[in-house]
């Protein structure tokens, strides 16, 4: 696929994903949430961009399980059980998050565990 942004020619795989993760922006970001009818809000943003940052510190995608710790236990007054965390994730992300978290954040796409 191909998405223009600011004149440029941003090109992902089939699935999404960026061929070059230094295209990534916001403005792809939200370019190819309309193209796969995702609307983003904040609570999208925040696991966007907890999503590019933990990468860019450990150079490996987040998991469920480290998303759900960690973001769960910032939002412990709304969300103080991970599991009505991870339903709420669920809910932004319903097909499954991992995957189009990390496409929208201009991540690798994520290898099934070993």
């Amino acid at each position: 696929m191909k998405f223009e942004v600011h004149g440029k020619v941003i090109e992902t795989n089939e699935q999404g994903f960026l061929n070059d993760p230094e295209d990534w922006s916001v403005e792809f970001t939200s370019k190819l949430a309309e193209h796969e009818k995702i609307d983003l809000h904040v609570d999208h943003w925040e696991l966007i961009l907890y999503f590019r940052e933990y990468y860019l510190e450990n150079l490996v995608n987040p998991t469920m399980h480290q998303l759900v710790l960690t973001l769960g236990k910032k939002k412990d007054k709304q969300f103080h059980e991970t599991k009505e965390y991870e339903r709420h994730i669920y809910k932004l992300f319903p097909t499954d998050p991992i995957h189009e978290l990390c496409k929208l954040s201009g991540l690798p796409m994520p290898q099934p565990d070993t």
